[in-house]
């Protein structure tokens, strides 16, 4: 007991007492004691192999590390299934900064090379970042670790890749995509954001129509004009019919083209169309089977259809186009204050261009109405409930997945391509070059990578090794999905389409989403603005128990956090609150028999009553997904009835001479303290188990590690 005269050092006890949940073999749910029928699963968001971690890696292992502990606690049989992601183009994007500072570019690499300096790379940040997970606490499996470039997941991604090709729901297309000028590569709808900007709405004559644009420097080889069919205003002109117009480089002919696409309150109710630059256009080119030409290059730069402006980037070839048309006499007038939405990288933050490729795309249609049939059965619950209708709402208007990246690092997508025809195969045997059926010639190995979610969407099913494997007739479907709100439009709707299409089953019964974790002042944390927030700072500082109360009291599910110091601070003050009490309860209980309760006094069997209620709640706010609840109930409950109370309480009795007193005190402090380290223990799991280690043995303790002792019952 000497270690408890002096304050509780964090620093000094957290290591040694991971190190003994480890070796204990504890974490692993098939070394558990007695009999555990019900699995509790989680499978571990995979954090990205490409840095440390931070705050919100923090926060999610906090949260999947209290339901697990509370579901170990309670006798289940309780998997914590950890990883790390390979993260595809964020890591590509990490690493070319890299290059960038050292004077590099990946655009002058040989293709092996680039991919095996990001795999050390990787690896490197994959064992710092293991290191980080414990660390913090997280009681996760590690002998069941994954990583996403493992060889066998490698080859479970490629053939479920040919299996979807098969079943015809994967297909090679030549279709609008996402394209990215910086980092060369094509990117899905929910790699890139809409942001609102205001941008000069430009008018244009053209012909006898008035046309209106953000984009003139897309106009060059416009030449097809748009009029909806039942627009009285312009009746007079024939569909097909072709008008002769002075244009940026020249006369053009013009065809007049009806097509009910065209909103007639908008504008003129006149529009050109630009096929190859944008998703709206390419879809009425196809309609009407007319010609798309590119104008923009894949690095930003107009093409030589644009004449003079051709090798400008559109940042300074639009208002020298601008400048011609209005030399022209074709300027009417500009909106300068027209709000448009633009779409740029999720990433770097370059203005996405729409460009027309080739690639692979998942049919979404047959699978979007799968996930929401599990939904309305009530298969899936989300967490909180309001993301259902944002959940729904998503997969509702859901459009084809591009899967195609055309970057070195990520799995290699097993396919064969014919730059002839266009035609693509999926062949997991590629080491003999097939022949296209469509035109005969010999096809070339596809050089493109998935998209990161293509493999990290089927996470669940491969970590637990569907679909023969053990851990996947034990533990699958899983117990819940915890993640980030923003992964709702990202990682869940694949994680679900793919594990009804490959299993059959929903991946898990229960979304629960957490926030953000933002600065002290509610603002998103970037290198830019200098308040990134370092969670092993914090640890480091304050203890991880502190630092991991100071995440869940007062956030509740789906809600973004301001992590303040001071508040960190203040809960260090509640660990050595336990610190403190658990002081005075051994000094109080030595050579006590606690076997049994004595004659207890009324007044101790009311507070154990008391206890037996914040048992109950507790208990109530884990089983529903509210940890800020049962953390902020428990917490009160020590500090306002145990420590200022029950304990002062017991000092008086203490000094006393009723004997029979004493025993009832001191029965009381051992079983509320015990109690008490029990519903601690999962928020705060460092300085209960390190208090737990020095309890003496009685009814209220059964095993010599806190981590595997029973939940709580109620004491009377």
């Amino acid at each position: 007991m000497n270690k408890f005269l002096t304050a509780y050092q964090p620093q000094d006890e957290e290591g040694p007492i991971y190190e003994r949940w480890e070796k204990s073999g504890f974490f692993n749910p098939d070394n558990l004691p007695g009999e555990r029928p019900e699995p509790f699963t989680i499978i571990m968001p995979p954090p990205n192999a490409n840095g440390p971690l931070h705050a919100g890696h923090a926060l999610f292992l906090t949260l999947e590390d209290i339901m697990i502990r509370f579901a170990r606690m309670r006798g289940k049989r309780a998997l914590w299934v950890p990883g790390a992601d390979h993260a595809g183009f964020e890591t590509q994007v990490v690493y070319e900064k890299k290059l960038e500072k050292e004077g590099r570019s990946r655009f002058g690499m040989d293709a092996k090379t680039l991919y095996d300096e990001i795999y050390h790379f990787s690896i490197e940040n994959k064992k710092n970042m293991e290191g980080q997970v414990r660390s913090l606490g997280a009681s996760c499996d590690w002998s069941r670790a994954r990583f996403t470039l493992d060889p066998d997941i490698v080859a479970l991604v490629q053939k479920t890749f040919v299996k979807m090709f098969e079943d015809g729901l994967i297909y090679r297309g030549q279709r609008t995509i996402n394209w990215c000028p910086k980092h060369q590569t094509s990117l899905s709808d929910v790699e890139t954001e809409n942001v609102e900007e205001k941008t000069p709405f430009y008018y244009f004559k053209y012909g006898p129509f008035e046309i209106g644009t953000v984009r003139p420097e897309t106009k060059f080889a416009d030449k097809y004009v748009l009029i909806h069919p039942d627009d009285a205003r312009y009746q007079k002109y024939k569909h097909g019919q072709k008008i002769e117009v002075e244009w940026i480089n020249g006369p053009v002919t013009a065809t007049v083209i009806k097509d009910p696409a065209v909103d007639p309150a908008f504008g003129t109710g006149v529009m050109t169309i630009t096929p190859w630059h944008s998703a709206i256009d390419f879809e009425i080119a196809k309609r009407h089977q007319l010609d798309i030409e590119q104008i923009i290059g894949w690095r930003g730069k107009l093409l030589p259809v644009a004449g003079e402006f051709a090798g400008l980037n559109i940042k300074e070839a639009r208002p020298k186009i601008v400048e011609k048309l209005k030399a022209k006499g074709l300027l009417v007038r500009v909106d300068e204050n027209y709000t448009n939405v633009v779409k740029r990288c999720y990433k770097c933050n370059t203005m996405i261009e729409p460009q027309v490729k080739d690639q692979w795309f998942v049919t979404m249609a047959s699978l979007a109405k799968l996930a929401l049939a599990v939904v309305d059965e009530g298969k899936i619950r989300f967490v909180p409930d309001n993301y259902e209708k944002i959940f729904r709402n998503f997969i509702k208007n859901t459009s084809d997945w591009n899967i195609s990246r055309q970057i070195v690092w990520g799995i290699p997508i097993p396919a064969w391509l014919c730059d002839e025809c266009h035609e693509g195969r999926a062949k997991l045997d590629g080491e003999i070059s097939p022949k296209c059926q469509t035109c005969g010639q010999v096809m070339r190995r596809d050089t493109d990578t998935f998209d990161t979610w293509f493999s990290s969407g089927q996470w669940p099913l491969l970590v637990l090794n569907h679909p023969d494997g053990e851990d996947y007739k034990k533990y699958y479907p899983t117990t819940v999905m915890e993640t980030g709100h923003d992964l709702i439009f990202r990682w869940v709707p694949r994680m679900i389409i793919l594990g009804l299409y490959l299993a059959q089953q929903v991946p898990f019964h229960t979304v629960y989403l957490h926030g953000i974790v933002n600065d002290a002042t509610g603002k998103k944390m970037s290198k830019s603005k200098g308040n990134v927030i370092n969670p092993l700072d914090l640890t480091s500082k304050y203890g991880t128990d502190a630092f991991r109360f100071g995440l869940v009291i007062g956030n509740p599910p789906g809600s973004d956090l301001a992590l303040q110091e001071n508040k960190i601070k203040g809960y260090k003050h509640f660990a050595n609150k336990i610190w403190n009490a658990a002081r005075f309860v051994f000094e109080n209980i030595k050579d006590t028999d606690l076997s049994n309760p004595p004659n207890l006094l009324p007044e101790h069997r009311q507070y154990l009553k008391q206890l037996d209620q914040t048992v109950q709640e507790a208990t109530k706010q884990l089983e529903n997904w509210r940890p800020d609840l049962a953390a902020d109930h428990i917490y009160h409950y020590f500090w306002h009835t145990f420590a200022d109370v029950i304990i002062e309480q017991s000092k008086t009795i203490f000094k006393s001479k009723d004997r029979e007193a004493k025993k009832s005190a001191q029965w009381l402090l051992y079983a509320v303290l015990a109690t008490a380290l029990k519903l601690l223990h999962p928020f705060m799991p460092f300085v209960t188990e390190t208090v737990w280690e020095h309890l003496p043995v009685g009814a209220h303790k059964k095993q010599d590690l806190l981590m595997v002792e029973p939940w709580p019952t109620i004491n009377v």
